[in-house]
């Protein structure tokens, strides 16, 4: 299990995360949703090590983040951020290779032959990186960290991505939510940043939902996703539909029908 317990991050004294608890099991994805500014990239950096909780705790597995050498969390933790830059002329298929540097794989070639089909970038593989469009670069950082994780393990591991759809069209959004929907297979809990609302509707396990850096609702997708919970995290109105197609509902926002409130908020 990957558990948060009670972490707290403050900036000149402002809470960007305050006091957040929240549990992701091996075998399912918990989509972390809120508005810009909710904390939700603070806490996803303090969830892979990148910055220290000035309070609270992190676990994976039952071992405390701090306590675990930068080896023994590659093996546990796969981590796609927002925004990557490469500063070198890699090619694809190197990039892809920088996923293994942490990791003892048997087969490496198998593996990263098997990522760039799972992301549609076997074509790309002795192309450029920086000479890519803003999704291939995308899909390309998404196999460089399925890569780190993409080996059979006997113990529960977890992937960390941080708007990993924000560059992709739809097509390419619901193959990458496919994707992470075979990995729960594997015992690997995922959890996912993500702003499209019917998405996480779709493919989630569980949502989270964050604001003003702290929990407003967690729970299973059913539970969570209520017009006036959401209405509450995102300051607009939510109506929720029932979707035939998926059995669940289709999350629609309309034109505000308060010309009193602002368009624009003060970050």
């Amino acid at each position: 299990m990957l558990k948060a317990s009670k972490v707290h991050f403050c900036i000149r004294q402002r809470p960007i995360v305050d006091e957040v608890s929240l549990e992701l099991n091996p075998g399912e994805i918990l989509a972390v949703l809120g508005p810009n500014g909710a904390g939700k990239s603070t806490f996803f950096k303090i969830l892979s090590g990148e910055i220290k909780c000035k309070h609270g705790a992190i676990g994976y597995n039952g071992h405390d983040i701090y306590t675990l050498k930068s080896r023994e969390l590659a093996e546990v933790r796969a981590v796609m951020p927002q925004h990557t830059q490469v500063n070198f002329p890699f090619t694809v298929q190197e990039v892809v290779e920088l996923g293994l540097i942490s990791t003892k794989a048997k087969d490496p070639s198998k593996l990263i032959r098997e990522v760039l089909e799972a992301t549609n970038t076997t074509h790309l593989k002795d192309q450029v990186f920086n000479t890519l469009s803003g999704g291939e670069k995308q899909r390309v950082q998404l196999a460089r960290v399925l890569v780190q994780i993409w080996e059979a393990k006997p113990f529960p591991r977890y992937l960390l991505l941080d708007e990993p759809t924000s560059s992709l069209d739809i097509a390419q959004q619901h193959a990458v939510l496919k994707i992470l929907e075979t990995l729960k297979s594997r015992n690997i809990g995922i959890l996912v940043i993500l702003h499209e609302l019917n998405l996480a509707a779709q493919y989630a396990d569980k949502i989270a939902l964050l604001k003003n850096g702290m929990i407003a609702k967690t729970g299973t997708v059913e539970d969570v996703l209520e017009e006036e919970i959401l209405a509450h995290v995102f300051d607009h109105p939510i109506h929720l539909i029932p979707n035939p197609a998926t059995g669940g509902v289709f999350v629609s926002s309309a034109a505000s029908s308060h010309p009193n409130i602002q368009t624009f908020k003060q970050a």
